[in-house]
């Protein structure tokens, strides 16, 4: 056993000289992985703010114009107040403007009916940009509506017949801010790439290079090999990893309202399981452009996809689902969103991280398997 941790010692050590003579392997760990969140963070967005948007107030009334008083100064909308309908239309046209919001002249009178109406055409050329203005526009109106019934600003006074006020809630993400969603993610998909690039690619490297022929001659055994692959670019992957999150707590603002110990824990977890992934592939392959191209093709694109950083796993085929449910990302993610904007939930935690266990033996069990003492 003592000769075990000796030999594993003096692997891991020209491992670690090894990166410091390359820096392809420190621009992969340290510098990919921050400059992915700051290109993803900053320009990757679900939200929309400040949009152009022409308002039309056929009889501009004090009750009217508390309505539509939440425009001014929201971070949301950019308004322009135009005096016709005409002049609204020709700014939509040109693309100026991408919605119209109109009062009719007798807005104060069916308003106090409870049937008053506020007209929002918008621009449909990008339907998921238009959709989020509508909700906007409707949650802002519904919200200065009752602000402005709560003031007593009806000439009527009493509320609306028939009237309901809707009170919603979010949870977990009150600030209805896309980046929190976001930024986990983006953790997950980063060290998805980082996590298999890195192994694959040296380790195919190597085989390419004849250097593990050369160790097979010695004494040390494939574990030693592959452990010594694993500790250096652990920790090269660890440091992204850090960076990564001191990214997205003070550039980015993103809570963590889990344990962080916890986070450290299962982000180690799934880096291994990433790093199994990278020695599994080139085990296999031998080739770096093939390595680069299967690790591109069944680690970074799937997990960018059918890992529910974009889409919700619940609304895409189940074919896609399933396949989805496959992933090791898919359960990385789960447990990152949660730590950082739910909270410790040991039912969560505990069963994702037993899948990521299994992962994890079972790519290390394929590159053992793989990397074999002889020539073949």
């Amino acid at each position: 056993m003592t000769g075990f941790f000796r030999r594993l010692r003096a692997l891991t050590v020209k491992e670690l000289r090894q990166i410091s003579r390359d820096p392809s392997s420190i621009m992969i760990g340290i510098v990919l992985p921050i400059i992915l969140i700051l290109i993803f963070g900053y320009g990757l967005s679900l939200d929309v703010k400040n949009v152009p948007i022409a308002v039309v107030m056929e009889h501009s009334t004090p009750l009217v114009r508390s309505v539509l008083a939440g425009l001014n100064g929201s971070a949301y909308f950019s308004p322009h107040y135009v005096p016709s309908m005409h002049d609204a239309e020709e700014l939509l046209k040109k693309r100026e403007v991408d919605a119209i919001l109109r009062t009719a002249g007798d807005f104060d009178s069916r308003f106090a009916k409870g049937d008053a109406e506020v007209q929002l055409i918008l621009h449909g050329v990008d339907s998921t940009t238009a959709t989020l203005i509508g909700q906007y526009t409707g949650a802002l109106l519904s919200l200065r509506t009752q602000t402005s019934l709560d003031r007593g600003e009806l000439a009527s006074g009493a509320g609306l017949p028939g009237a309901a006020v809707v009170q919603s809630r979010i949870w977990f993400n009150e600030a209805a801010e896309s980046t929190w969603y976001l930024v986990p993610g983006l953790i997950v998909i980063i060290m998805t790439l980082v996590g298999a690039f890195l192994t694959a690619l040296i380790m195919a490297r190597e085989w390419e290079r004849g250097t593990l022929e050369s160790l097979f001659v010695s004494p040390v055994g494939r574990a030693e090999i592959l452990l010594s692959k694993i500790i250096p670019y652990f920790l090269l992957g660890t440091a992204g990893l850090l960076l990564c999150l001191a990214a997205s707590r003070w550039l980015f603002h993103v809570p963590m309202r889990g344990s962080l110990l916890l986070f450290l824990l299962c982000s180690s977890l799934y880096l291994i399981v990433a790093l199994g992934m990278g020695l599994a592939i080139s085990s296999v392959t031998r080739s770096q452009f093939l390595s680069c191209q299967i690790a591109l093709v069944i680690s970074f694109l799937p997990a960018v996809i059918l890992s529910g950083f974009l889409f919700d796993l619940r609304s895409v085929p189940l074919a896609a689902r399933i396949v989805g449910n496959i992933l090791p990302a898919t359960y990385y993610m789960e447990i990152l969103k949660t730590l950082f904007l739910a909270g410790n939930n040991p039912a969560i935690l505990l069963r994702d991280c037993a899948a990521l266990l299994f992962y994890a033996v079972l790519f290390m069990g394929i590159a053992i398997r793989f990397t074999r003492k002889n020539l073949d």
